[in-house]
Order: structure tokens, then C-alpha cells, then sequence
């Protein structure tokens, strides 16, 4: 099964509520072609290099799943017929993948990131113990 990462730009002016039947059709379409879906990306909205179907702006979303060719001709064909989306591009990341590996090494990278965001906020940082020495006291200002 090969890797693929899809960035897909949405017009920016449809509400959540409108965005939602756009993923709800991906996410359906994944599994239909044995494929699965790894992690997705609400990167929000961004301004544009330049106008895109006399839209400045867009709303970009990431995609980062597994899947065969059919998959990505598939999704693909779905971007093309909805004029609700902009543009969209894929990239093969991985020839050779396997979805659960890569879930599980997803799930420790964010288990690690939180322990040590954790232990970041348990422990005061060096700059701010050096500036409570560096301020003068009350009993100092009296003498």
C-alpha cells in the first residue's frame, strides 16, 4: 500500500456546515477503495499567492492517507466535478506503508510531545529565576 499526502484548497466562504459533506465524502471513499485515512490537517484559512477562481483567499486542508491508484483517481475525479474546491494536489510520499506502523508512531511522537510539554510547565524556566534575583527587595530599598 503506497502513502499519499493531499492538500486540497476549499473556497472560504462556505461555512463549517458546507465543508462538512466535502469530508464526509472523503472519508466514506477512503475505506470504499481498502484504504485508510492516517491524519488530517485544518491548516484554516490563508491568503493566496494569487487569485484562484477570483478568490484571494482559501481554507487549506491536508490529507495524509494510504491508499492504491484507483483511490487517488477517485478522490481526485471528486475534486475536479465540486466547484467548491479550488485546487488540490497530491504527492506520493511512500512506495511502501504500513498504515498501522504509522499510526502507532504518530500516537508515540504525540505522546512524547505532550510529556515533555508537560514537564516544560512543571519546571520554571532559567530566565524567569534570574530575573526574581536581579529585582531589589523591600528589606534593600529600606536600607
Amino acid at each position: 500500500m503506497r502513502r499519499y499526502e493531499t492538500v486540497v484548497i476549499i473556497d472560504p466562504d462556505l461555512s463549517k456546515e458546507a465543508e462538512a459533506p466535502i469530508f464526509e465524502r472523503l472519508t466514506d471513499l477512503i475505506p470504499q477503495f481498502k484504504g485508510s485515512l492516517i491524519q488530517t490537517d485544518d491548516w484554516g484559512t490563508k491568503k493566496l499567492a494569487y487569485a484562484i477562481k477570483k478568490k484571494n483567499r482559501g481554507h487549506y486542508v491536508r490529507l495524509d492517507f494510504c491508499g492504491d491508484g484507483a483511490l487517488v483517481q477517485e478522490m481526485e475525479r471528486f475534486f475536479r466535478i465540486d466547484d467548491k474546491i479550488l485546487k488540490f494536489m497530491t504527492v506520493l510520499l511512500n512506495e511502501d506503508a504500513d498504515p498501522d506502523a504509522i499510526k502507532a508512531e504518530l500516537a508515540e511522537k504525540a505522546a512524547r510531545d505532550e510529556q515533555s510539554t508537560a514537564e516544560a510547565a512543571e519546571t520554571p524556566s532559567e530566565s524567569e529565576s534570574s530575573d526574581e534575583d536581579s529585582e531589589p527587595t523591600e528589606d534593600t530599598e529600606k536600607e
